[in-house]
């Protein structure tokens, strides 16, 4: 959840320096279903029982549905923030494959959430014998934020891409942004295809 703050800040930075809202409901993206589909299935193994009920699987659904989500960022590389993006997703792919389909994580980061690991499928874990470990979920927001939770240098590096992203959306004309094209008088905007 830790991409929610970044997504909000440049929201509210983006109208506090004259951009608007509007050209964010006109970009169109690369293969969005990819995406629906990467997040519908984590939705579904981290928020519902089917995790636990996928049993040896679910880490393999983690990791299929990570690969999918880099897939799409990178078929969208040409826009604003987005290398930042990629750059963050591959970072947490290499983390979550290295580690067996998990995001491992450390006890003291969840100390400082005041969590600790529940029972039934989680992308979370802890482990005296993580890989890669300065890409993992390493760090915790403030105790007390809403929806608080650990994340990883791959999950900054996606908040500042999307920070990015948001903010040249809302500053720009529609003419300079990668898939627009500038719309006759009085029609919407349309992608270039």
């Amino acid at each position: 959840m830790f991409i929610l703050y970044p997504l909000v800040v440049a929201l509210i930075v983006g109208l506090l320096v004259g951009g608007s809202v509007v050209p964010l409901g006109h970009i169109r993206f690369r293969w969005p279903a990819v995406a629906l589909l990467s997040l519908g299935a984590q939705l579904l193994i981290f928020s519902s029982p089917a995790g636990e009920l996928l049993g040896d699987v679910a880490p393999l659904v983690y990791v299929a549905s990570t690969i999918a989500t880099l897939l799409f960022v990178l078929a969208n590389i040409p826009q604003p923030g987005f290398p930042l993006v990629a750059i963050g997703a591959a970072s947490n792919l290499l983390a979550i494959v290295a580690n067996g389909g998990f995001m491992p994580t450390t006890p003291d980061a969840l100390a400082a959430l005041g969590k600790h690991l529940g029972a039934g499928y989680s992308n979370s874990m802890t482990s005296a014998n993580v890989v890669l470990a300065p890409l993992t979920d390493v760090f915790a927001l403030p105790r007390g934020l809403p929806l608080a939770n650990v994340f990883s240098v791959g999950d900054v590096l996606i908040g500042a891409g999307v920070f990015i992203f948001i903010l040249a959306v809302m500053r720009r004309p529609f003419d300079r942004l990668p898939g627009m094209v500038v719309p006759a008088a009085g029609e919407p905007p349309q992608t270039g295809g």
